[in-house]
Protein backbone atom coordinates (compact mmCIF):
# COMPACT_ATOMS: atom_id res chain seq x y z
CA UNK A 1 0.00 0.00 0.00
CA UNK A 2 1.14 3.13 -0.76
CA UNK A 3 1.58 5.60 2.11
CA UNK A 4 -0.41 8.16 0.07
CA UNK A 5 -3.24 6.40 -0.65
CA UNK A 6 -5.57 7.10 2.92
CA UNK A 7 -6.10 10.35 1.59
CA UNK A 8 -9.61 11.15 0.68
CA UNK A 9 -9.57 11.84 -3.07
CA UNK A 10 -13.08 13.15 -3.54
CA UNK A 11 -13.84 17.21 -3.22
CA UNK A 12 -15.74 16.71 0.23
CA UNK A 13 -13.33 14.30 1.67
CA UNK A 14 -10.18 16.70 0.81
CA UNK A 15 -12.61 19.51 2.16
CA UNK A 16 -12.60 17.48 5.37
CA UNK A 17 -9.58 16.41 5.89
CA UNK A 18 -8.22 19.87 5.23
CA UNK A 19 -10.55 21.25 8.06
CA UNK A 20 -9.41 18.44 10.45
CA UNK A 21 -6.22 19.31 10.19
CA UNK A 22 -6.16 22.67 10.36
CA UNK A 23 -8.35 22.28 13.83
CA UNK A 24 -5.43 19.88 15.13
CA UNK A 25 -3.38 23.01 14.12
CA UNK A 26 -5.58 25.46 15.40
CA UNK A 27 -5.92 23.26 18.77
CA UNK A 28 -2.10 23.05 19.05
CA UNK A 29 -1.60 26.26 18.57
CA UNK A 30 -3.85 27.54 21.04
CA UNK A 31 -2.81 25.07 23.85
CA UNK A 32 0.82 25.91 23.65
CA UNK A 33 -0.07 29.92 23.10
CA UNK A 34 -1.90 29.55 26.38
CA UNK A 35 1.28 28.04 28.11
CA UNK A 36 3.78 30.28 26.91
CA UNK A 37 1.50 33.53 27.43
CA UNK A 38 1.74 32.98 31.04
CA UNK A 39 4.60 31.43 31.28
CA UNK A 40 6.84 34.14 30.81
CA UNK A 41 4.49 36.58 33.11
CA UNK A 42 5.16 36.75 37.14
CA UNK A 43 1.84 36.09 37.83
CA UNK A 44 -0.14 32.46 39.28
CA UNK A 45 -1.58 30.85 36.52
CA UNK A 46 -3.30 27.04 35.11
CA UNK A 47 -0.24 25.84 34.01
CA UNK A 48 -2.11 22.19 32.64
CA UNK A 49 -3.56 24.38 29.83
CA UNK A 50 -4.71 20.74 28.68
CA UNK A 51 -7.15 19.76 31.70
CA UNK A 52 -7.86 22.86 31.67
CA UNK A 53 -9.55 22.98 27.98
CA UNK A 54 -11.03 19.24 29.32
CA UNK A 55 -12.84 21.02 31.90
CA UNK A 56 -14.53 23.40 29.46
CA UNK A 57 -15.35 20.11 27.20
CA UNK A 58 -16.83 18.41 30.38
CA UNK A 59 -19.34 21.23 30.20
CA UNK A 60 -20.38 20.91 26.33
CA UNK A 61 -20.38 17.60 27.25
CA UNK A 62 -22.85 18.06 30.08
CA UNK A 63 -20.94 16.20 32.18
CA UNK A 64 -20.47 19.46 34.68
CA UNK A 65 -22.68 22.38 34.99
CA UNK A 66 -22.05 26.12 34.85
CA UNK A 67 -21.95 26.15 38.64
CA UNK A 68 -19.57 23.66 39.68
CA UNK A 69 -17.30 24.86 36.87
CA UNK A 70 -17.32 28.10 38.47
CA UNK A 71 -16.12 27.02 41.75
CA UNK A 72 -13.75 25.10 40.19
CA UNK A 73 -12.33 27.96 38.70
CA UNK A 74 -12.55 30.32 41.48
CA UNK A 75 -10.31 27.43 44.01
CA UNK A 76 -7.94 26.53 41.86
CA UNK A 77 -5.83 29.69 43.28
CA UNK A 78 -7.82 30.15 46.53
CA UNK A 79 -5.01 32.72 47.95
CA UNK A 80 -4.32 34.82 45.16
CA UNK A 81 -6.33 38.38 44.41
CA UNK A 82 -5.98 36.78 40.32
CA UNK A 83 -4.64 34.55 37.97
CA UNK A 84 -3.79 34.38 34.61
CA UNK A 85 -6.06 31.49 32.12
CA UNK A 86 -7.69 31.23 29.38
CA UNK A 87 -11.30 32.04 27.85
CA UNK A 88 -11.65 29.77 24.84
CA UNK A 89 -8.48 30.31 23.34
CA UNK A 90 -7.99 34.51 24.47
CA UNK A 91 -5.85 34.97 27.61
CA UNK A 92 -8.02 36.07 30.63
CA UNK A 93 -7.69 37.03 34.35
CA UNK A 94 -9.75 35.23 36.49
CA UNK A 95 -10.34 38.08 39.29
CA UNK A 96 -11.32 36.88 42.48
CA UNK A 97 -10.58 39.93 45.00
CA UNK A 98 -13.73 42.18 45.79
CA UNK A 99 -11.12 45.42 45.63
CA UNK A 100 -10.31 44.61 42.10
CA UNK A 101 -13.37 43.43 40.85
CA UNK A 102 -14.57 47.15 42.01
CA UNK A 103 -11.56 48.57 40.30
CA UNK A 104 -12.33 46.90 36.61
CA UNK A 105 -16.23 47.57 37.11
CA UNK A 106 -16.43 51.25 38.21
CA UNK A 107 -13.28 53.15 38.97
CA UNK A 108 -11.43 52.21 35.74
CA UNK A 109 -14.02 51.63 33.82
CA UNK A 110 -12.36 53.80 31.08
CA UNK A 111 -10.26 50.17 30.89
CA UNK A 112 -13.02 47.87 30.87
CA UNK A 113 -16.01 49.25 29.40
CA UNK A 114 -16.93 46.55 27.08
CA UNK A 115 -18.20 42.93 27.17
CA UNK A 116 -16.75 39.93 24.86
CA UNK A 117 -18.12 40.12 21.47
CA UNK A 118 -19.63 36.70 20.32
CA UNK A 119 -21.37 37.59 17.27
CA UNK A 120 -21.47 39.57 13.94
CA UNK A 121 -23.74 41.95 13.67
CA UNK A 122 -23.93 42.14 9.68
CA UNK A 123 -24.41 38.65 10.45
CA UNK A 124 -26.91 38.62 13.66
CA UNK A 125 -28.22 42.02 14.10
CA UNK A 126 -30.73 40.98 16.28
CA UNK A 127 -28.18 39.73 18.57
CA UNK A 128 -25.53 41.92 17.80
CA UNK A 129 -26.65 45.41 18.00
CA UNK A 130 -28.50 45.09 21.66
CA UNK A 131 -26.80 46.83 24.30
CA UNK A 132 -25.05 44.34 25.69
CA UNK A 133 -23.28 43.71 22.54
CA UNK A 134 -22.63 47.09 21.84
CA UNK A 135 -19.20 48.54 22.67
CA UNK A 136 -17.69 52.28 23.23
CA UNK A 137 -19.27 55.22 21.90
CA UNK A 138 -22.37 53.33 20.19
CA UNK A 139 -23.12 51.43 23.45
CA UNK A 140 -22.62 55.20 25.40
CA UNK A 141 -25.15 56.51 23.23
CA UNK A 142 -27.95 53.25 23.41
CA UNK A 143 -27.38 53.17 26.95
CA UNK A 144 -28.58 57.12 27.60
CA UNK A 145 -31.19 56.52 25.22
CA UNK A 146 -32.64 53.45 27.31
CA UNK A 147 -31.91 54.56 31.12
CA UNK A 148 -35.08 57.15 30.76
CA UNK A 149 -37.12 53.77 30.60
CA UNK A 150 -36.53 52.11 33.68
CA UNK A 151 -36.07 54.98 36.18
CA UNK A 152 -38.31 54.89 39.13
CA UNK A 153 -40.73 56.90 37.79
CA UNK A 154 -41.25 54.99 34.62
CA UNK A 155 -41.45 51.77 36.82
CA UNK A 156 -44.47 53.92 38.76
CA UNK A 157 -46.25 54.66 35.08
CA UNK A 158 -45.79 50.89 34.05
CA UNK A 159 -46.81 49.29 37.35
CA UNK A 160 -50.70 49.40 36.70
CA UNK A 161 -49.55 47.38 33.52
CA UNK A 162 -47.52 44.69 35.16
CA UNK A 163 -49.66 44.56 38.04
CA UNK A 164 -53.26 43.66 36.02
CA UNK A 165 -50.72 40.82 34.17
CA UNK A 166 -50.03 39.11 37.75
CA UNK A 167 -53.81 39.33 38.72
CA UNK A 168 -54.56 38.18 35.31
CA UNK A 169 -52.49 35.53 36.13
CA UNK A 170 -53.20 34.31 39.30
CA UNK A 171 -57.03 34.58 38.78
CA UNK A 172 -56.55 32.07 35.94
CA UNK A 173 -55.24 29.64 38.29
CA UNK A 174 -58.26 30.36 41.27
CA UNK A 175 -60.33 29.53 38.18
CA UNK A 176 -58.55 26.13 37.20
CA UNK A 177 -57.70 24.41 40.39
CA UNK A 178 -57.07 20.97 38.12
CA UNK A 179 -53.68 23.19 37.23
CA UNK A 180 -52.40 23.54 41.05
CA UNK A 181 -52.15 20.28 42.44
CA UNK A 182 -48.80 19.64 41.07
CA UNK A 183 -46.80 22.63 38.99
CA UNK A 184 -44.03 22.82 37.35
CA UNK A 185 -43.60 26.52 37.78
CA UNK A 186 -41.04 27.29 35.10
CA UNK A 187 -44.06 26.56 32.54
CA UNK A 188 -46.99 28.80 34.16
CA UNK A 189 -43.98 31.84 35.23
CA UNK A 190 -42.71 31.88 31.34
CA UNK A 191 -46.15 32.87 30.13
CA UNK A 192 -46.30 35.92 33.21
CA UNK A 193 -42.85 37.17 31.68
CA UNK A 194 -44.57 36.82 28.03
CA UNK A 195 -47.62 38.95 29.15
CA UNK A 196 -45.24 41.74 30.88
CA UNK A 197 -43.39 42.14 28.15
CA UNK A 198 -45.90 42.33 25.19
CA UNK A 199 -47.98 45.03 27.33
CA UNK A 200 -45.00 46.65 28.36
CA UNK A 201 -42.37 46.98 25.93
CA UNK A 202 -44.55 46.39 22.65
CA UNK A 203 -47.54 47.99 23.66
CA UNK A 204 -49.73 45.05 23.62
CA UNK A 205 -52.27 42.93 25.19
CA UNK A 206 -51.81 38.85 25.76
CA UNK A 207 -52.95 36.64 27.97
CA UNK A 208 -50.99 33.41 27.46
CA UNK A 209 -52.45 31.32 30.00
CA UNK A 210 -56.04 31.70 28.23
CA UNK A 211 -54.00 31.91 24.98
CA UNK A 212 -51.44 29.04 25.45
CA UNK A 213 -50.31 29.04 21.75
CA UNK A 214 -49.72 32.40 20.94
CA UNK A 215 -47.19 33.77 19.30
CA UNK A 216 -45.20 35.80 21.76
CA UNK A 217 -44.85 32.73 23.78
CA UNK A 218 -43.75 30.15 21.38
CA UNK A 219 -40.98 32.63 19.91
CA UNK A 220 -39.86 33.04 23.53
CA UNK A 221 -39.45 29.26 24.04
CA UNK A 222 -37.81 28.96 20.76
CA UNK A 223 -35.57 31.90 22.10
CA UNK A 224 -35.18 30.17 25.70
CA UNK A 225 -33.31 26.98 23.89
CA UNK A 226 -30.72 29.26 22.22
CA UNK A 227 -28.26 28.18 24.02
CA UNK A 228 -29.39 24.85 24.91
CA UNK A 229 -28.11 21.70 22.92
CA UNK A 230 -25.02 20.27 21.77
CA UNK A 231 -25.19 21.98 18.57
CA UNK A 232 -25.87 25.26 20.53
CA UNK A 233 -23.06 25.39 22.66
CA UNK A 234 -20.97 23.73 20.10
CA UNK A 235 -22.04 27.07 17.71
CA UNK A 236 -21.49 29.45 20.45
CA UNK A 237 -17.98 28.25 21.82
CA UNK A 238 -16.94 28.35 17.44
CA UNK A 239 -18.14 32.06 17.55
CA UNK A 240 -15.95 32.84 20.70
CA UNK A 241 -13.05 31.33 19.64
CA UNK A 242 -12.71 31.64 15.90
CA UNK A 243 -15.03 34.07 14.89
CA UNK A 244 -13.81 34.12 11.53
CA UNK A 245 -13.50 30.54 10.95
CA UNK A 246 -17.16 30.57 11.70
CA UNK A 247 -17.91 33.41 9.36
CA UNK A 248 -16.27 31.40 6.95
CA UNK A 249 -18.35 28.62 7.00
CA UNK A 250 -21.33 31.10 7.08
CA UNK A 251 -22.36 30.23 10.60
CA UNK A 252 -25.85 32.59 11.00
CA UNK A 253 -26.86 33.64 13.93
CA UNK A 254 -28.36 32.65 17.14
CA UNK A 255 -31.73 33.81 15.89
CA UNK A 256 -33.56 31.79 13.49
CA UNK A 257 -34.90 34.10 10.44
CA UNK A 258 -38.26 33.88 11.38
CA UNK A 259 -38.18 34.46 14.48
CA UNK A 260 -36.23 37.94 13.61
CA UNK A 261 -38.75 38.52 11.30
CA UNK A 262 -41.57 38.22 13.47
CA UNK A 263 -39.81 40.79 16.06
CA UNK A 264 -39.20 43.50 13.40
CA UNK A 265 -42.96 42.66 12.19
CA UNK A 266 -44.34 43.51 15.26
CA UNK A 267 -41.55 46.62 16.13
CA UNK A 268 -42.38 48.36 12.56
CA UNK A 269 -46.25 47.92 12.84
CA UNK A 270 -45.96 49.11 16.05
CA UNK A 271 -43.92 51.98 14.75
CA UNK A 272 -46.18 52.67 12.24
CA UNK A 273 -49.77 52.58 14.27
CA UNK A 274 -48.14 55.32 16.67
CA UNK A 275 -46.78 57.49 13.59
CA UNK A 276 -50.09 57.34 12.17
CA UNK A 277 -52.14 58.21 14.90
CA UNK A 278 -49.64 60.10 17.93
CA UNK A 279 -49.70 57.56 19.90
CA UNK A 280 -47.46 58.43 22.90
CA UNK A 281 -47.04 55.59 25.21
CA UNK A 282 -44.38 55.80 28.39
CA UNK A 283 -42.17 52.59 27.10
CA UNK A 284 -39.03 51.38 25.38
CA UNK A 285 -40.26 52.06 22.13
CA UNK A 286 -41.56 55.61 22.28
CA UNK A 287 -38.41 56.23 23.67
CA UNK A 288 -36.47 54.18 20.77
CA UNK A 289 -38.63 56.48 18.73
CA UNK A 290 -37.57 59.59 19.81
CA UNK A 291 -33.82 58.62 19.78
CA UNK A 292 -34.65 57.57 15.93
CA UNK A 293 -35.85 61.27 15.42
CA UNK A 294 -33.13 62.95 16.69
CA UNK A 295 -31.66 65.27 14.52
CA UNK A 296 -28.16 65.25 15.85
CA UNK A 297 -25.02 64.81 13.25
CA UNK A 298 -23.07 64.08 16.56
CA UNK A 299 -25.09 60.74 17.57
CA UNK A 300 -25.78 57.71 15.65
CA UNK A 301 -28.34 57.62 13.90
CA UNK A 302 -31.06 54.80 14.88
CA UNK A 303 -32.26 52.34 11.97
CA UNK A 304 -34.99 49.91 12.95
CA UNK A 305 -32.47 46.85 13.35
CA UNK A 306 -31.33 48.93 16.36
CA UNK A 307 -35.19 49.21 17.66
CA UNK A 308 -35.76 45.50 17.00
CA UNK A 309 -32.70 44.53 18.87
CA UNK A 310 -32.98 46.36 21.99
CA UNK A 311 -36.64 45.57 22.05
CA UNK A 312 -35.79 41.85 21.77
CA UNK A 313 -33.01 41.62 24.29
CA UNK A 314 -35.54 43.23 26.55
CA UNK A 315 -37.85 40.18 25.67
CA UNK A 316 -35.45 37.36 25.74
CA UNK A 317 -34.25 38.66 29.28
CA UNK A 318 -37.29 39.09 30.29
CA UNK A 319 -38.83 35.56 29.29
CA UNK A 320 -35.85 33.62 30.64
CA UNK A 321 -33.85 35.10 33.42
CA UNK A 322 -36.83 36.60 35.30
CA UNK A 323 -39.18 33.62 34.87
CA UNK A 324 -35.88 31.52 36.63
CA UNK A 325 -35.53 34.43 39.06
CA UNK A 326 -39.41 33.68 40.39
CA UNK A 327 -38.97 29.65 39.92
CA UNK A 328 -36.42 29.71 42.60
CA UNK A 329 -38.00 32.55 44.49
CA UNK A 330 -41.50 30.36 44.79
CA UNK A 331 -39.39 27.05 45.87
CA UNK A 332 -37.73 28.15 47.94
CA UNK A 333 -41.45 29.55 50.00
CA UNK A 334 -42.47 25.83 49.24
CA UNK A 335 -39.61 24.48 51.26
CA UNK A 336 -39.52 27.19 53.87
CA UNK A 337 -43.02 27.46 55.36
CA UNK A 338 -41.76 29.90 57.76
CA UNK A 339 -40.14 32.26 55.66
CA UNK A 340 -43.60 32.20 53.35
CA UNK A 341 -46.05 32.87 56.06
CA UNK A 342 -43.69 36.10 57.38
CA UNK A 343 -43.76 37.03 53.52
CA UNK A 344 -47.97 36.76 53.43
CA UNK A 345 -48.32 38.55 56.45
CA UNK A 346 -46.69 41.35 54.88
CA UNK A 347 -48.78 41.36 52.09
CA UNK A 348 -51.69 41.07 53.95
CA UNK A 349 -50.44 43.91 55.71
CA UNK A 350 -50.55 45.84 52.62
CA UNK A 351 -53.52 44.98 51.02
CA UNK A 352 -55.13 45.71 54.63
CA UNK A 353 -54.39 49.54 53.42
CA UNK A 354 -56.14 49.26 50.11
CA UNK A 355 -57.95 46.81 48.07
CA UNK A 356 -55.01 46.20 45.82
CA UNK A 357 -51.34 46.51 46.41
CA UNK A 358 -49.63 49.84 44.88
CA UNK A 359 -46.37 51.03 44.14
CA UNK A 360 -45.40 52.63 47.08
CA UNK A 361 -46.84 49.85 49.42
CA UNK A 362 -45.01 46.92 47.18
CA UNK A 363 -41.35 49.26 47.45
CA UNK A 364 -42.32 49.23 51.69
CA UNK A 365 -41.95 45.01 51.85
CA UNK A 366 -39.21 45.01 53.22
CA UNK A 367 -39.29 41.21 54.02
CA UNK A 368 -39.80 40.72 50.95
CA UNK A 369 -36.73 42.60 49.37
CA UNK A 370 -34.73 40.64 51.96
CA UNK A 371 -36.30 37.18 50.28
CA UNK A 372 -35.55 38.12 47.10
CA UNK A 373 -32.08 39.54 47.53
CA UNK A 374 -31.49 36.15 49.11
CA UNK A 375 -32.80 34.03 46.14
CA UNK A 376 -30.70 36.36 44.15
CA UNK A 377 -27.36 35.31 46.11
CA UNK A 378 -27.77 31.88 46.28
CA UNK A 379 -28.97 31.67 42.60
CA UNK A 380 -27.82 34.53 40.61
CA UNK A 381 -28.84 34.91 37.34
CA UNK A 382 -25.88 35.03 35.61
CA UNK A 383 -22.48 32.58 36.67
CA UNK A 384 -20.12 34.60 35.06
CA UNK A 385 -19.72 38.22 33.60
CA UNK A 386 -16.77 39.78 32.03
CA UNK A 387 -15.43 42.63 30.87
CA UNK A 388 -12.87 43.07 27.68
CA UNK A 389 -9.58 45.20 28.55
CA UNK A 390 -9.86 48.08 25.86
CA UNK A 391 -6.52 50.08 27.04
CA UNK A 392 -3.33 48.63 28.91
CA UNK A 393 -3.95 48.43 32.77
CA UNK A 394 -1.34 47.46 35.61
CA UNK A 395 -2.88 45.08 38.16
CA UNK A 396 -0.67 44.83 41.99
CA UNK A 397 0.79 41.91 42.64
CA UNK A 398 -1.45 38.80 42.77
CA UNK A 399 0.20 37.34 45.64
CA UNK A 400 3.38 38.01 48.18
CA UNK A 401 6.58 37.72 46.47
CA UNK A 402 5.13 38.26 43.02
CA UNK A 403 5.08 41.32 40.90
CA UNK A 404 2.57 43.58 38.98
CA UNK A 405 0.69 42.86 36.20
CA UNK A 406 -0.11 44.66 33.08
CA UNK A 407 -3.08 43.28 31.63
CA UNK A 408 -3.00 43.89 27.53
CA UNK A 409 -5.79 44.96 24.99
CA UNK A 410 -8.53 42.25 24.53
CA UNK A 411 -7.72 40.36 27.68
CA UNK A 412 -11.02 38.78 29.12
CA UNK A 413 -11.16 39.92 32.98
CA UNK A 414 -13.60 36.64 34.26
CA UNK A 415 -15.68 37.66 37.38
CA UNK A 416 -16.84 34.74 39.15
CA UNK A 417 -20.71 35.47 40.36
CA UNK A 418 -21.83 32.42 41.13
CA UNK A 419 -18.68 31.52 42.93
CA UNK A 420 -18.23 34.67 45.09
CA UNK A 421 -21.91 34.59 46.45
CA UNK A 422 -21.22 30.76 47.70
CA UNK A 423 -17.94 32.04 49.38
CA UNK A 424 -18.17 31.39 53.09
CA UNK A 425 -15.31 33.81 53.81
CA UNK A 426 -18.04 36.47 52.31
CA UNK A 427 -21.79 34.37 53.18
CA UNK A 428 -21.34 31.95 56.18
CA UNK A 429 -22.87 28.24 55.57
CA UNK A 430 -23.71 29.67 51.41
CA UNK A 431 -26.36 26.61 50.90
CA UNK A 432 -28.39 27.96 53.75
CA UNK A 433 -31.16 29.95 52.32
CA UNK A 434 -31.15 32.46 54.95
CA UNK A 435 -32.88 35.95 53.93
CA UNK A 436 -31.64 37.36 57.02
CA UNK A 437 -28.15 38.38 55.62
CA UNK A 438 -29.80 41.37 53.77
CA UNK A 439 -32.12 42.78 56.68
CA UNK A 440 -31.23 46.41 58.14
CA UNK A 441 -29.09 45.02 60.49
CA UNK A 442 -26.92 42.64 58.36
CA UNK A 443 -26.93 44.10 54.95
CA UNK A 444 -24.02 46.42 56.01
CA UNK A 445 -21.91 43.56 56.99
CA UNK A 446 -21.72 42.45 53.19
CA UNK A 447 -18.48 43.02 51.85
CA UNK A 448 -18.95 45.43 48.85
CA UNK A 449 -18.90 43.70 45.45
CA UNK A 450 -18.97 40.18 46.81
CA UNK A 451 -23.02 40.49 45.68
CA UNK A 452 -23.42 40.70 42.33
CA UNK A 453 -26.65 39.63 40.73
CA UNK A 454 -26.87 42.40 38.11
CA UNK A 455 -23.29 43.27 37.86
CA UNK A 456 -22.45 46.70 39.38
CA UNK A 457 -20.85 49.86 37.66
CA UNK A 458 -21.85 51.46 34.59
CA UNK A 459 -23.08 48.15 32.64
CA UNK A 460 -24.97 46.91 35.32
CA UNK A 461 -27.78 45.20 34.33
CA UNK A 462 -30.62 48.26 32.84
CA UNK A 463 -33.58 46.22 33.48
CA UNK A 464 -32.76 45.37 37.45
CA UNK A 465 -35.82 47.41 38.81
CA UNK A 466 -38.06 46.29 35.94
CA UNK A 467 -37.40 42.56 36.56
CA UNK A 468 -38.08 42.90 40.70
CA UNK A 469 -40.73 45.06 40.58
CA UNK A 470 -42.61 42.45 38.19
CA UNK A 471 -41.47 39.41 40.50
CA UNK A 472 -42.57 41.34 43.99
CA UNK A 473 -46.14 42.02 42.01
CA UNK A 474 -46.17 38.11 41.46
CA UNK A 475 -45.03 36.74 44.76
CA UNK A 476 -47.73 39.23 46.46
CA UNK A 477 -50.14 38.21 44.40
CA UNK A 478 -49.93 34.69 44.44
CA UNK A 479 -49.28 34.87 48.57
CA UNK A 480 -52.85 36.30 48.76
CA UNK A 481 -54.72 33.33 47.28
CA UNK A 482 -52.67 30.30 47.91
CA UNK A 483 -50.11 28.53 50.04
CA UNK A 484 -46.93 26.92 47.96
CA UNK A 485 -46.12 23.68 49.19
CA UNK A 486 -43.81 21.40 48.01
CA UNK A 487 -44.53 17.76 46.02
CA UNK A 488 -42.95 14.55 45.51
CA UNK A 489 -41.21 16.07 42.99
CA UNK A 490 -39.43 19.10 44.41
CA UNK A 491 -35.60 18.82 44.43
CA UNK A 492 -34.58 19.83 47.79
CA UNK A 493 -31.85 20.58 48.10
CA UNK A 494 -31.13 21.83 44.26
CA UNK A 495 -29.26 19.47 42.33
CA UNK A 496 -28.42 21.60 39.15
CA UNK A 497 -29.02 19.74 35.96
CA UNK A 498 -26.11 19.37 33.50
CA UNK A 499 -27.92 19.85 30.45
CA UNK A 500 -29.18 23.45 30.86
CA UNK A 501 -26.94 26.66 30.63
CA UNK A 502 -28.86 28.23 33.31
CA UNK A 503 -29.14 26.87 37.24
CA UNK A 504 -32.39 24.96 36.80
CA UNK A 505 -33.33 21.61 38.83
CA UNK A 506 -33.02 18.35 37.63
CA UNK A 507 -36.57 17.59 36.71
CA UNK A 508 -37.80 21.30 37.57
CA UNK A 509 -39.22 23.44 39.11
CA UNK A 510 -42.36 21.47 41.02
CA UNK A 511 -44.77 22.69 43.63
CA UNK A 512 -48.30 22.73 44.56
CA UNK A 513 -50.51 25.53 44.94
CA UNK A 514 -52.87 25.19 47.73
CA UNK A 515 -56.11 27.93 47.65
CA UNK A 516 -56.38 30.13 50.82
CA UNK A 517 -59.85 30.30 52.61
CA UNK A 518 -60.13 34.11 52.21
CA UNK A 519 -62.75 36.45 53.72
Amino acid sequence: MELYSFIPSTPFGLLLATLVIIGVLKFVAVVCHTYFYWRDKDVPYQPDSLRSLITVWNIFLRRMTFTDYNLYMYNYFPDAKYYGTTDLGTPAVFLRDPELIKDVLVKEFDHFHDHRSFVDEKLDPIFGKNIFSLRGDRWREMRNTLSPSFTASKMKIMFDLISKCSSDFVNYLVDHPELCGAVETMQIFRRYTTDVIATAAFGISVNSMKDQNNEFYMRGMETSKTFSGVLAVFKFMLWLSYPRFAKLLGLTGFVSPSTSEFFKRIVAETIRTRDEQGIVRPDMIHLLMQARDKDDANNYKMTLDDIVSQAFLFFSAGFETSSILMCFVAHELAVNPDIQDRVRKEVQHHFAEGNEISYESLSKMTYMDMVISETLRKYPPVIFTDRLCTKSYELPPSKPGYKSLTVQCDSVMMIPVYALHHDPKYYPNPDKFDPERFSEKNKDNIVPYTYLPFGLGPRKCIGNRFALMETKLLVASLLQKFILKRTEKTVEPVVFDKKEANPQPEGGFWISLEKRETS
